[in-house]
Parts: C-alpha cells; structure tokens; sequence
C-alpha cells in the first residue's frame, strides 16, 4: 500500500510539471504572435526545455525504482528501462546536429 501513495505522489508532481510546462508553451505562443524579442522567446523555450526534462528524469527514475523492487522478475523491467533510457538518451543526442 506504501508503494501505491509513493507513486501517486510521483505521478501528481509529473502531471503538474506538465501542466507548467503546457502553460509555458501557451505563453511561447502568445509572444511569436505578438512579435517579442527572440531573447525573450529563447529564455522561454529553455525554460520549456528543462521542465521536460525535470519529468523525463523522474519518470526514469521511477522506472529504476520499479525494475529493482521486482526482485527475480526483474530482468524483464530492466530490458524495458534499458530501452526508456536509450530513446531518451537520444531525444538528447539530437540537439547537437
């Protein structure tokens, strides 16, 4: 049951991370189209990029958490976190091309 409430508690702190950031992205919005400064407009977009980032990072650490509580199953859980972390890992690559 402990479990259970640790989790729910991760995934409100993620739904409202992502709230922010979906404001965020309403606000980017609403400046391109009232023409700001492109500093502006940057800062607000980094702003946006390190909150999804915040939630990548937790939902992967929630994966680690997961895959090491499932004790002789976890071979399986590990696979998939292997995978989360590869697709992440190059979500991040991209940006230096």
């Amino acid at each position: 049951m402990e479990k259970e409430k640790t989790a729910e508690v991760s995934k409100d702190i993620m739904l409202r991370r992502l709230k922010r950031v979906e404001g965020q992205l309403r606000g980017i919005q609403k400046m391109i189209a009232e023409d700001r400064d492109c500093v502006s407009i940057v800062m607000q977009l980094a702003a946006v990029r390190s909150g999804v980032e915040g939630v990548g990072a937790l939902v992967l650490n929630n994966c680690m958490k997961l895959c090491f509580d499932k004790g002789p199953d976890a071979a399986t859980n590990i696979d998939s976190l292997s995978k989360a972390v590869a697709i992440w890992g190059r979500v991040r690559g991209g940006e230096s091309k």
